[in-house]
């Protein structure tokens, strides 16, 4: 699968259904049952609402996308993790384990269930755009007893990250936005003062891995954008990430 294929897939997703949000409550209430063991995250406790069904999205009426789990995979794939380093990106981000974390184009929830380990006392808000990956995430946090775990359908000119959060990461994304500075400003206006953002995106050049040069952002503008949104730069991570810039950035 090419990039061209795969960035079309991300972009022009049509909207599909993985199973109903009635299967997913039985699937979550019999995982509940099976178990006798009750930790803090045990299933029977996760929510069980359906992030569509609060959306207003009819999951009965979408139609099926086979291709979204290939995409899927795509995004979850081994060897993305020899340069996307994820374990290690979390890792650095020094989290206390009690923050709310909004996870902005969540995707297939490869960063969001990483976060969610590192705040067992906090919680992470996966945002998407792409109903099926907030199907697929909302699933998966409900069959897995992930209680700290909360996906939310956003909208692609409006990321809704909720009001107070403590950090907002955003990996992969914000090439993929049309208006990137009113975007950005609806997300530095929901973060409190202290509140960190952490942006990752492709470098420029030709590169083994990410979007076609054209797509590309030129490092001066990215930080130009988030300035002008209202935050500083705080810290720039190198030697981490091969292909990426790895920005840390705070309102003040």
């Amino acid at each position: 699968m090419t990039w061209k294929i795969v960035a079309q897939l991300c972009i022009f997703l049509l909207p599909f259904a993985l199973a109903s949000c009635h299967q997913e409550r039985e699937d979550a209430e019999q995982y509940a049952s099976a178990s006798s063991d009750k930790t803090s995250h045990d299933p029977a406790s996760a929510p069980i609402d359906c992030p569509l069904e609060k959306a207003g999205v009819d999951p009965h009426g979408l139609k099926p996308f086979e291709e979204v789990e290939d995409y899927i995979s795509f995004l979850d794939r081994e060897d993305r993790a020899t340069w996307q380093q994820p374990d290690a990106v979390v890792e650095v981000l020094g989290l206390a384990g009690d923050e709310i974390v909004a996870d902005v184009g969540a995707g297939s929830g490869y960063f969001t269930f990483r976060l969610a380990q590192v705040v067992p006392r906090g919680r992470v808000v996966a945002l998407d755009i792409e109903p099926g990956m907030i199907r697929h995430i909302h699933h998966r946090a409900m069959t897995e007893g992930i209680e700290n775990v909360e996906a939310v359908l956003s909208e692609a000119d409006d990321p809704q990250v909720p009001e107070g959060v403590d950090l907002v990461f955003i990996c992969d994304v914000l090439h993929h936005v049309s208006d990137r500075g009113a975007w950005l400003s609806k997300i530095v206006s929901k973060m409190k003062n202290g509140a960190k953002l952490v942006l990752i995106e492709f470098k420029e050049g030709d590169l083994p891995a990410g979007p076609p040069s054209s797509l590309k952002i030129p490092k001066g503008e990215m930080v130009s954008l988030l300035e002008a949104a209202g935050l500083k730069l705080t810290e720039e991570k190198t030697g981490l990430l091969p292909y990426q810039y790895f920005f840390v950035f705070e309102r003040m």
